[in-house]
């Protein structure tokens, strides 16, 4: 987590995300802990700044409540946030990382030399909502004036450089500041203005005399005399060496590191080869980097441009020649360049090799073997191979990883982009409406600069929505001249034509058929896909990567093969050309149909992890291969992804493909609609959809009908349906010897025994799907068993073992993947913190598993982390919060019928709410209509705890009667109370007691003992 002082007081995550603090003494005690820079802070001074004379009444626990507040809000925003606020005596301090906070790393830059770096940081005035408040006064009179000194100090570096300065507007501000005024009067006079320097030298005088009563420093006095003398060493520096370098016309941006990593390998070696894809920067990055070394090459840096020359040149000596004016003569052009360098110390970029690279490598290797204190960069979309080359790939620029306005801004792509854009289009700003359309420009034009100029200049004309949506058109809408760049980069087209001039038929082959695939493709599906008689597509996928066309990505899965979207863009109107497109497009359905297909088999069984992440990586090309897939295909893939989509909790996904798969017309595959339909019934149930499922479980095949029972029954909220249909797919897996269904079917009746609390079923039927989903290897299955083992464990009050089954859950379920199951370990573990006394842990858990739950689009998981966040915010003391998230558990739940599983204990809770509140009315109501519920689900445990609810709001004699029947109750069901419910139990029996007498309540307590749940109804 970052903090930042230099303008307003904010915090960021470490993805840049801006942290929301909640309430302006909370912004101001994280300002007060900032400005001590980690010091410990007394609880009485903390108090005097946020209060001042007006503390309130408790000020100690109004700090606290501040404090806490503070935690919570970095804690919800990066986990373990909480921690930096630290307690210790006697007060609080802000512990952070050395380069955390943006005024730390200010004073480090600055301590290094960087001023530059260091002002980059500023965002304005130091603590700027807080610029009134006199606890910071010191603080930001400190940084200000640090400010100031780097500033100085920068301007400083930038006259040395020989470099343009204005600080007229601070010298205003400052008019006693002889160090700015110094520089000031260096500026002016270097641009010929020395009246006006002397001038101000004689105001600054003037005004240290009338208010200080002071002359100017000795320092400040020579440099008046200097002027004074025209020095001719105050003129800057000596010409620099020769060049043909041009001079840069706006800022190479998003390049830093990539400068300082060309500087260096040019350091250690003499021959630097910049490669990349067209208009990914090359050129750029390769004058950038001979400008800023211009200075350690007595003999020059000299710009050879190759674009002119093609491959019938016989030699490129005379591109070298012309460019640094040298006169050939009768010795011949080679013999004459060599000569002419042998003694140079000097740098040559050779610009464009890749169309005439074997001439290009001939000439280097001369050269570099003939003049020792030459060094040469060359910019290549492929190799020279040359002894001693250093290769440095030019990436493409840094793209938005999301689309929130801080995170889009900071990234190098739409920094050009804006800064191309706004040049063109006055009044175009990065504001929130926008930052998500930019970000999706960016990526869909990779981050290529040439293509980012490219549309920067159809802002104007179009805007940004407008651009966006017209990028599919790209090559149309991208064919703006680009001033000042080589003919054939002024379009993106002559930029990928240029490309495609240079390859051989068979390269041209296997890049066009590339291109169909989405996101890139592993080497079995090239060589599947792009298959040409006489064609090695391997080879051929080297030679390509050489240049610079395809790109190798090292995933998780192996190596991968990439086109840049552009390219492939590019490519697909080739494949057109050619009369390819159907044929290959069918080819590429066809694989990917079959993989789909073979991934099936794996998904249960200890294969499962592997292939699951198989169909990550090619989630874009099997979307792709629907999408053109003809009826028979569309289902094969639709029924083979399910289960894929399924454990991988992309249920609206699957419910769309299954959808659009149904909606082709049928062209005879009976069997494999059929399939689809139980696929989509179970999917559309699981998204909270009012679906007849009935007649989608008309199957003809047994093993196939037990399957699409299964899944249904899984799907569905109707116990009493769901309990049918395993049961009668349980039937058919016992007849067909399918060991993986009966242990799905063991496992859900797992569930259904721990929601009716039947311990001795839950122990049987759990252990023994654990058992076989073990003997399987399917590691969702181990997690669906273990889940209801854990949670008997958690009924018995066991909450170590609990602990450790759900936490190695979590771990399980994080390792495959599967997110939604990690969403309900989460859960579980906040639950237990919550039945163990610890709120705070049971609020961040459940909270994280709400935001994972939801991002998934997980109902059940959604249902449960909050109900364990609500209940948690309850016993916590927090009503409103509690009651807001208890509220959204009942919205639009009916109360009749057969309830759902949650639905008493959710009533329950909130009458507890209730009587915190002192609404015992409404809190009655509440409890006897959980009793209600609980009674049709069948779960003694909530019903116990219902009954305790309604002893809490009963008079003294019923009250204890309800508590011996809830008693006998938990102990006749072995389901322990939580510490809260003991702790709420405790109080409503002394409530009791000191009404009745001890042996009145004992009385009423053991009558109540003898009663049952019937005579509560």
């Amino acid at each position: 987590m970052r903090f930042g002082v230099l303008g307003p007081v904010t915090v960021w995550t470490d993805t840049g995300q801006v942290v929301t603090i909640p309430g302006l003494k909370v912004r101001a005690l994280l300002a007060d802990l900032l400005a001590h820079e980690g010091r410990v802070v007394s609880a009485d001074r903390l108090i005097d700044d946020l209060w001042g004379d007006g503390p309130p009444a408790n000020p100690a626990a109004a700090l606290q409540v501040r404090v806490s507040q503070l935690r919570r809000a970095l804690e919800e925003a990066e986990p373990g946030g909480k921690n930096l606020v630290v307690s210790l005596a006697p007060g609080y301090a802000l512990r952070t990382g050395p380069d955390a906070v943006d005024a730390a790393r200010f004073a480090r830059l600055v301590r290094e030399s960087e001023p530059a770096e260091a002002l980059a940081l500023w965002r304005g005035t130091a603590y700027a909502d807080f610029a009134d408040s006199a606890f910071l006064q010191p603080v930001i009179a400190r940084l200000e004036e640090a400010w100031l000194a780097a500033v100085e100090e920068h301007a400083e570096v930038r006259l040395a450089a020989g470099e343009p300065v204005d600080v007229a507007e601070l010298v205003a501000a400052h008019p006693l500041r002889e160090r700015l005024r110094a520089v000031h009067m260096r500026a002016l006079y270097r641009a010929g203005r020395q009246s006006e320097a002397l001038a101000g030298y004689g105001e600054l005088r003037e005004r240290l005399a009338a208010e200080l009563g002071l002359d100017p420093s000795p320092e400040l006095a020579e440099l008046h005399t200097r002027i004074l003398r025209q020095d001719p060493a105050l003129s800057g520096r000596a010409g620099r060496p020769a060049t043909n370098v041009p001079t840069a016309v706006g800022e190479l941006i998003g390049r830093g590191e990539a400068v300082a990593e060309v500087r260096a390998l040019l350091e250690t070696g003499r021959l630097v080869t910049l490669t990349g894809s067209g208009g990914v920067g090359k050129t750029s990055l390769a004058l950038e980097v001979a400008r800023q070394v211009a200075g350690t090459h007595p003999d020059g840096v000299w710009l050879v441009e190759l674009a002119p020359y093609d491959r019938h040149t016989p030699s490129l000596a005379e591109a070298v020649l012309v460019a640094l004016d040298i006169r050939e003569d009768s010795a011949g052009v080679l013999p004459r360049l060599v000569g002419a360098l042998r003694d140079r110390r000097m740098l040559l970029v050779l610009d464009n090799c890749e169309h005439v690279v074997d001439q290009a490598a001939e000439l280097t290797e001369a050269l570099l073997r003939s003049a020792p204190g030459l060094r040469i960069l060359a910019t290549s979309r492929e190799p020279l191979n040359v002894a001693g080359e250093a290769l440095w790939s030019v990436p493409a620029l840094e793209l938005p990883e999301g689309s929130e306005l801080l995170t889009v801004a900071k990234a190098d792509a739409v920094r050009m982009f804006m800064a191309r854009a706004t040049a063109s289009a006055r009044g175009f700003t990065l504001d929130a409406r926008n930052a998500e359309a930019v970000a999706q420009l960016c990526r869909r034009l990779d981050g290529i600069p040439l293509a980012l100029e490219l549309a920067a200049t159809r802002v104007r004309a179009l805007g940004i929505q407008e651009l966006v949506a017209r990028l599919d058109d790209r090559f149309r809408l991208l064919a703006g001249f680009q001033r000042g760049a080589p003919a054939r980069q002024q379009t993106l087209t002559a930029m990928i034509d240029w490309s495609w001039t240079l390859l051989t038929d068979s390269e041209r082959v296997v890049l066009r058929r590339l291109a169909v695939h989405a996101d890139g493709c592993t080497l079995e599906a090239a060589e599947t896909v792009c298959a040409e008689a006489g064609v090695d597509v391997l080879d051929v996928l080297a030679q390509l990567v050489d240049r610079s066309l395809v790109a190798v990505v090292d995933g998780p899965t192996g190596v991968r093969y990439r086109l840049l979207e552009s390219v492939a863009a590019y490519c697909l109107h080739r494949l057109d050309d050619a009369g390819e497109h159907a044929r290959v497009r069918q080819a590429h359905v066809g694989y990917y149909t079959a993989l789909a297909v073979q991934a099936e088999s794996y998904l249960r069984g200890p294969e499962q992890v592997r292939w699951m992440r198989r169909l990550d990586a090619e989630a874009a090309n099997l979307r792709a291969a629907l999408d053109a897939a003809p009826a028979a295909d569309a289902l094969r893939l639709v029924n083979a992804l399910a289960w894929y989509w399924f454990l991988r909790g992309r249920l609206g996904e699957g419910l769309r493909s299954l959808e659009s798969a149904l909606a082709v017309e049928p062209d005879g595959s009976t069997a494999g609609r059929a399939r689809a339909r139980a696929w989509h019934a179970g999917f559309a149930l699981l998204l909270g959809q009012d679906v007849d499922w009935k007649p989608a479980l008309d199957l003809a095949e047994p093993g196939e009908r037990a399957r699409a029972e299964l899944f249904v029954g899984l799907c569905t909220d109707d116990l009493s349906s769901a309990q049918a249909l395993v049961d009668s797919a349980l039937a058919t897996f016992s007849e067909t010897g399918d060991r993986w269904g009966v242990a799905v079917v063991l496992s859900r009746h797992a569930r259904d025994a721990f929601a009716r609390r039947d311990l001795e079923a839950l122990e049987r039927d759990g252990g023994e799907s654990a058992k076989v989903f073990r003997e399987l290897g399917d590691h969702w299955g181990q997690l669906q068993a273990t889940e209801w083992l854990a949670g008997l464990a958690e009924i018995r009050g066991d909450y170590g073992r609990a602990t450790a089954l759900f936490t190695e859950g979590l771990r399980m379920a994080e390792e495959l993947g599967l997110w939604p199951e990690a969403a309900r370990r989460l859960s579980w573990l906040g639950w237990i913190a919550m039945n163990t006394g610890d709120y705070a842990r049971a609020m961040e858990q459940c909270g994280q598993a709400l935001r994972l739950a939801t991002g998934q689009g997980y109902r059940e998981g959604q249902i449960f982390a909050e109900m364990g966040y609500g209940y948690a915010a309850h016993r916590a003391g927090l009503l409103d919060l509690a009651e807001t998230h208890i509220g959204h558990l009942l919205d639009g739940v009916p109360r009749d019928g057969e309830p759902p599983l949650f639905l008493p204990s959710a009533l329950a809770e909130l009458g507890f709410v209730h009587r915190s509140r002192g609404d015992a009315e409404g809190a009655r109501e509440l409890f006897l209509e959980a009793f209600a519920a609980a009674r049709k689900v069948g779960d003694p445990r909530t019903t116990a705890f219902t009954v305790e609810g309604l002893a809490a709001v009963s008079a003294p004699e019923e009250s204890a009667r309800l508590l011996g029947l809830a008693a006998e109750a938990r102990r006749a069901h072995r389901t322990p109370a939580s510490r809260w419910e003991e702790d709420e139990v405790r109080r409503i029996t002394v409530e009791a007691v000191d009404a009745l007498g001890e042996e009145a309540f004992a009385a009423a307590c053991a009558h109540g003992r003898a009663l049952t749940f019937d005579d509560v109804a």
